[in-house]
Parts: C-alpha cells; structure tokens; sequence
C-alpha cells in the first residue's frame, strides 16, 4: 500500500516515521534544551507553569551538560 492509500474507512494512511531521515539541525540548541527541560519536568510529575517560563528560559541559557546534569535529576526522581 503506498502513502497516497485510503482504507475503507478512508482514513489517509502515511508511512511509519523514519528518524533516519529527520534533519535536526534545524532547531537551535537553547530550544532543544528548553524542549527538553520542559519534557523532564513533566516526566517527573512537575508540569511547568507558565510563571516558570522565566527560570527555564534562564536553565535552558546553560551549558549543555549543565543540562543534562539537571534531567538526569530529575529522572532519578522517578
């Protein structure tokens, strides 16, 4: 079945997501870390609220393994 198929109940059908194929060098690396402070807090039960946005934009400012420090906190929060 190709990309383009329906099925009966006419849903559009798409291929599976390939990772491969993805190019990641299109978000900055501050917003992937902020992206992926704000995907560990809420991991851990601490969804952030909008009054938060300032302290994880300033988390988010640090260095890369400054980062990965704090997620790897908070997945041992689990």
């Amino acid at each position: 079945m190709t990309a383009t198929a329906f099925t009966r109940e006419g849903d559009f059908l798409l291929p599976p997501p390939r990772p491969a194929d993805r190019d990641g060098a299109g978000i900055d690396p501050r917003d992937r870390r902020r992206l992926d402070l704000h995907a560990a807090l809420t991991a851990a039960g601490i969804p952030p609220r909008p009054e938060d946005r300032e302290a994880i934009e300033h988390l988010s400012a640090l260095s890369a393994g400054i980062n990965s420090t704090i997620q790897r906190w908070l997945h041992h929060t689990l």
